[in-house]
């Protein structure tokens, strides 16, 4: 297999991890207690407002490798509303975004009880982008008319939709992710499209009495991208301690493609599909969060054996209400 190949193959891993790199990056930032990265209906959902940063490495040993970084916050307004902010860092090679996003969501409760959970949430992000791509360090001996040795830059507005529904231990959520059609220059027509839309689908259901030490939770989320037809999904499980300072919590997340890249080993032809491993671990420590991800991507082919890293830091503080409801909802209480 040829270098021309291999590089073929990690772009369209890449893609398939990421699915496109317009806007914030699905990775396992969700999985961190950081739902309103995805969602933009949790917006001020749950009984505390949220203050999150992550930070992404990638291939620690490898020059340019993918970073990211988030800065979030959420917050209750009134009985029904909710408002959030999202600004990142996303760089992957020569290629580099940063933007920011605007949330209002609103809440509708259907609870005959203070106590009990039953909302019906919807949410709207409005956000701008700025991609870049660096030019300057290619080698412009060899002439291609699409390198013009300059750093390209091109801005561009889109909006995040979603709903959500939380009643009692069950939560499920559903969004599409860059509405508008937007017409792009950074990179030649052949290789852009102006669809960038995605469908993200994921649920989730708390196992354990309320007020028990140990509580789980399996969940999943579907990913599926417009124009391309890409398909990923991610089975989750967790499992949580509470403790007399707070909470201890770990799990894993499983996310396989449901579409293969074609390699070829030896004489023969063979498709290979995504598939990363990612445990977590975490803490909550009175109002303060703390969780890191590790991801390990398996397959014969990769780029090498490292793994990706995430920290995600996060604090809570009074919001719209001053007690939890009574259920095991962790993305809620």
């Amino acid at each position: 297999m040829n270098i021309k190949q291999i590089s073929l193959i990690l772009l369209l891993f890449s893609s398939l991890y990421g699915f496109s790199q317009d806007g914030i990056p699905v990775y396992s930032d969700y999985f961190s207690d950081n739902l309103y990265l995805l969602h933009p209906s949790m917006a001020g959902a749950a009984t505390h407002n949220q203050i999150r940063l992550t930070a992404r490495q990638q291939w620690f040993d490898q020059n340019e490798a993918p970073n990211l970084q988030t800065l979030s916050f959420n917050a209750r307004l009134g009985d029904r509303s909710g408002v959030g902010v999202i600004v990142y860092n996303d760089k992957n090679g020569y290629h580099s975004q940063t933007g920011g996003y605007l949330t209002y969501a609103h809440h509708i409760m259907f609870s005959r009880s203070e106590a009990d959970l039953n909302q019906l949430s919807f949410g709207l992000s409005a956000g701008l982008t700025q991609s870049r791509l660096d030019e300057t360090q290619f080698d412009l001996s060899d002439f291609d008319p699409v390198i013009s040795g300059i750093i390209q830059s091109t801005s561009y507005f889109n909006v995040d939709v979603g709903m959500s529904y939380n009643f009692l231990d069950f939560s499920s959520h559903f969004t599409v992710k860059n509405v508008i059609f937007q017409n792009r220059s950074i990179y030649s027509e052949e290789f852009e499209s102006n669809n960038q839309r995605k469908y993200l689908l994921s649920a989730a259901y708390a196992i354990g009495q309320y007020g028990q030490d140990w509580s789980y939770e399996p969940s999943f989320l579907f990913q599926w991208a417009e124009r391309t037809g890409e398909q990923a999904i991610d089975i989750n499980f967790k499992a949580y301690r509470t403790m007399e300072f707070g909470k201890l919590w770990g799990g894993l997340s499983y996310r396989r493609s449901l579409d293969g890249a074609e390699f070829l080993n030896g004489q023969e032809v063979k498709v290979q599909k995504l598939q990363y491993v990612t445990p977590v671990l975490g803490i909550n420590y009175n109002n303060f969060m703390f969780a890191y991800t590790y991801s390990y991507q398996a397959g014969n082919i990769k780029f090498e054996s490292g793994g990706f890293h995430q920290i995600t830091l996060g604090y809570d503080f009074l919001g719209g209400r001053k007690e939890p409801y009574d259920c095991n909802c962790p993305a809620i209480n």
